[in-house]
């Protein structure tokens, strides 16, 4: 049987990854987001009548966008540079916009409800062992904002309202589905672009830090199979999503180096803007043992992500 779902943000940065990914499915019949459906540059897998319009802050909007839907993936979210420049805003459209949508979702009958959340919510820096059950700390607008999103999905969930599940995703990486989407602040997209179009990366610390990364591939794909996930095995719905890639920022512009050099036969320098002895890094270990106990296995080449990623910015971002 045919089931309907709607991706808020499905032609964004993540989620447009996700809804290509999900429109394969001859099983699931796919619905994306946009403020403007009829300027939005719409990818062919999806319909132009299944672009719906959708102000995350208009209740109008909401309820329309949730009607005959039977599974909702939630990516609308003010990014991480904007929070911090409006923390206001993005309590609204992060916090109250998740929670309009949740309301708008319980009415309209939504079976399952998956919130693309942030490993952020746990602290900032990231750092030691976290798990599930490591006590949430955010300091960030973004993080505060993802948290406070976080717990009205659960708790309509745990009132029975549908099956809620939170994914807190870690650092991802990897090729938008087109130029307009401006996701180049993501460290690892930043390095990239900045290797083809200066031939350097500038590195604002001194690179020690450690970070976990998780291909879009990867994202795309944890993402079906919480859709596809039996509910005796979501539990409390609460999943860890990274790719088990604990890498330092300079271990990462080592790598970038490397595929420079593999597919265009040249080597970016490596510029370290400020450096400082005091830098104390502990080693991060991002778990995602829950998820992989329901079968779930990271899969994705980060090598050929980063691949993508060259050929891309090389095409639409030449020096």
């Amino acid at each position: 049987m045919t089931r309907s779902i709607l991706l808020t943000g499905g032609l964004g940065y993540v989620g447009g990854r996700v809804a290509e990914w999900l429109s394969k499915d001859p099983d699931l019949e796919i619905f994306v987001t946009s403020r403007n459906p009829a300027s939005a540059e719409v990818p062919g897998w999806v319909t132009k009548d299944h672009c719906i319009k959708l102000d995350i802050l208009n209740d109008d909007d909401v309820k329309n966008s949730c009607e005959d839907i039977d599974i909702i993936v939630h990516f609308v979210a003010l990014n991480e540079i904007d929070s911090i420049k409006d923390p206001g805003k993005a309590l609204l459209i992060n916090g109250l916009g998740t929670q309009k949508i949740v309301k708008a979702a319980e009415t309209a009958g939504v079976t399952r409800f998956i919130y693309l959340s942030t490993a952020h919510i746990y602290r900032s820096p990231l750092e030691g062992t976290i798990t599930e059950t490591t006590l949430p700390r955010p300091i960030h607008p973004y993080a505060i904002s993802h948290r406070t999103a976080e717990d009205f999905v659960l708790a309509a969930s745990q009132q029975g309202k549908f099956q809620g599940i939170v994914l807190r995703l870690s650092n991802s990486i990897g090729v938008p589905i087109n130029s307009k989407v401006d996701r180049w602040s993501l460290i690892g997209n930043d390095l990239c672009r900045q290797a083809i179009t200066t031939k350097e990366m500038r590195l604002k610390t001194a690179g020690n830090q450690e970070r976990d990364f998780i291909t879009l591939y990867d994202v795309a794909r944890a993402v079906s199979h919480m859709i596809q996930l039996p509910d005796d095995r979501i539990g409390d719905g609460i999943f860890n999503l990274g790719g088990e890639n604990s890498l330092s920022i300079n271990e990462v512009a080592t790598k970038i180096q490397e595929r420079c050099n593999q597919k265009f036969h040249f080597t970016p320098s490596i510029v370290h803007l400020a450096t400082s002895s005091k830098e104390i890094c502990v080693p991060l270990k991002y778990s995602i043992e829950k998820l992989k106990s329901t079968g779930f296995i990271p899969m994705g080449s980060l090598e050929r992500e980063i691949d993508n990623t060259l050929i891309f910015c090389q095409k639409h971002y030449p020096s």
